[in-house]
């Protein structure tokens, strides 16, 4: 599992919309501190009150000059239709091939739910030199992230 001190992972995958735009973390290293928030999956109570939390506190992510980024094993049309019914501004990224998921050793299974290969909760803080200086894991994906302890991530990268 990657960790604080690691150099992150960068990855491709495809933004959240159904335009199918690329995405490739390469391109965001570099312009200021880089928030990967993986969550399980669009649309269940857990990951909207997350996705939700993150946009409410946007404003101040931008000022201290991160890019956001929510990362799930959801498609792209998936992820668009939940941005667009949650007023989510910042991008969705659609890994359905799990390479992020398994590059930060975050992917399980909730069996009961009929869903493999997801994405547990988890946050990562990425400076300039691509290097994590933040990281937290759910010990249960119903669990949220400390957004306070996040964002002082952030403005000290």
């Amino acid at each position: 599992m990657v960790s604080t001190g690691d150099a992150a992972p960068t990855f491709t995958a495809t933004v959240g919309t159904s335009d199918h735009e690329p995405f490739d973390l390469d391109d965001h290293i570099g312009d200021g501190p880089v928030v990967l928030a993986f969550f399980p999956g669009a649309f269940t109570p857990p990951c909207t009150n997350e996705m939700v939390a993150l946009q409410e506190r946007a404003a101040a992510f931008d000022d201290a000059g991160a890019t956001l980024f929510g990362v799930s094993a959801d498609s792209p049309f998936s992820q668009g239709a939940f941005r667009e019914e949650h007023g989510i501004e910042f991008d969705l990224v659609s890994d359905t091939a799990a390479d992020a998921i398994r590059a930060y050793g975050l992917e399980m299974d909730i069996a009961d739910l009929g869903l493999y290969g997801i994405a547990n909760r988890a946050v990562f803080v990425i400076d300039d030199d691509g290097e994590v200086v933040y990281d937290w894991v759910a010990d249960d994906p119903t669990n949220e992230p400390d957004y306070d302890a996040v964002l002082d991530a952030v403005e000290s990268a």
